[in-house]
């Protein structure tokens, strides 16, 4: 365990607080601070699991997970931000599908030789990582169609599709969690012996609530931080977004998704992978579009530039064939690993993104 990092959490805020232009020591420290907290966030979410089935803890870490993503989001909607928003969204969705479970099943799969998990299940939630990129094509298309003309319509289409959205993902939960939630249970439950003593659900809970009210906290004095240091650094805000602010946000994903996959409990890690894509495309995406037409200086819009559209659209479709089998191992984890990386390394000598 990694518990004496908890120090730098109030290390983190007390330099934000005491030495706010500190920007490089506020950003190790709440980086820092982010990991033992998502520990603590990962070892109350399988807790749950066992109580529950891997579904719906999958179902829960990938809910609070994206917590601390939503409340930024809504920092960053509320200054105007819009191209940030849109960056994390877009790195969300590809860090959890291509890091997350690119490591999940390269860490498993060097424990385990190969590993099984429901493939009905799976390719469900590929199909609904595909609707969520025809989503974000569409407006692209529509924008490139219509021209300048298209501000109004492009309002009117993406509050429209956020809509749709929230629904399908309404929908997705009574499928997950009613009419066929057999397909989420897990097939395989460990095959290693742990001996611990289980929480009680309500002491899971409770500390799954304090570790992501922490996580939020903590994350909103690390994005704070992240613009000014990347600027030392020469980085541009959209590899910022879409890559360093996805990983750190995605910090508790990682702990879980890897350490399930590693005690051969690869639906929970699937589930949590590709589950929290899934929430951060069909809800929290459309929830921020609604939500700016209250809290934004303007209506945010669904159209993404064209790098995040096509790195969206290709992250879908190596996960989708790499996930629909229900089997894995080491070297398809290298696959989603090597995409990402490729993608990190075209955003990063990227200039910047043109706008869509």
């Amino acid at each position: 365990m990694l518990n004496w990092l908890l120090v730098f959490v109030p290390v983190a805020i007390g330099l934000e607080f005491l030495a706010p232009q500190q920007h490089l020591f506020i950003f190790l420290a709440a980086a820092l601070a982010v990991l033992p907290l998502a520990g603590w966030m990962s070892r109350a979410t399988e807790h749950l699991a066992e109580k529950s089935g891997d579904g719906v803890g999958g179902l829960l870490n990938a809910t609070f997970g994206n917590a601390a993503e939503l409340i930024i989001a809504f920092a960053a909607l509320r200054a105007g931000l819009y191209d940030v928003v849109k960056a994390s969204i877009a790195g969300s969705i590809v860090g959890n599908i291509l890091l997350v479970l690119g490591a999940a099943m390269l860490a498993g799969g060097l424990r385990h030789s190969e590993q099984t998990y429901n493939a009905a299940g799976a390719r469900s939630e590929a199909t609904l990582l595909t609707l969520a990129a025809i989503a974000l094509i569409l407006p692209a298309t529509y924008n490139n169609l219509v021209g300048t003309q298209s501000e109004n319509g492009l309002w009117f289409i993406s509050i429209a599709i956020s809509i749709v959205l929230l629904i399908v993902y309404v929908l997705f939960l009574v499928f997950s969690l009613g009419s066929h939630k057999v397909l989420f249970t897990g097939s395989i439950q460990g095959t290693e012996e742990e001996h611990h003593e289980s929480w009680p659900v309500s002491k899971a809970l409770l500390i799954l609530a304090i570790s992501t009210a922490a996580i939020a906290w903590v994350s909103e004095i690390l994005v704070g931080a992240i613009e000014p240091t990347a600027h030392e650094f020469g980085l541009n805000r959209v590899f910022v977004g879409v890559f360093i602010v996805a990983i750190l946000g995605n910090a508790a994903e990682h702990a879980t998704a890897i350490s399930a996959a590693m005690k051969n409990r690869m639906d929970l890690s699937m589930s949590i992978a590709i589950g929290s894509s899934v929430q951060v495309a069909l809800f929290v995406a459309p929830v921020l579009v609604l939500a700016s037409l209250w809290i934004g200086p303007a209506p945010m819009d669904l159209l993404f530039a064209t790098g995040l559209v096509v790195s969206i659209l290709l992250s879908v479709l190596i996960t989708s064939q790499v996930a629909g089998d229900g089997r894995s191992d080491w070297l398809k984890g290298v696959q989603l690993l090597a995409v990402y990386f490729i993608l990190g390394i075209t955003f990063f000598f990227a200039p910047s993104l043109p706008a869509p």
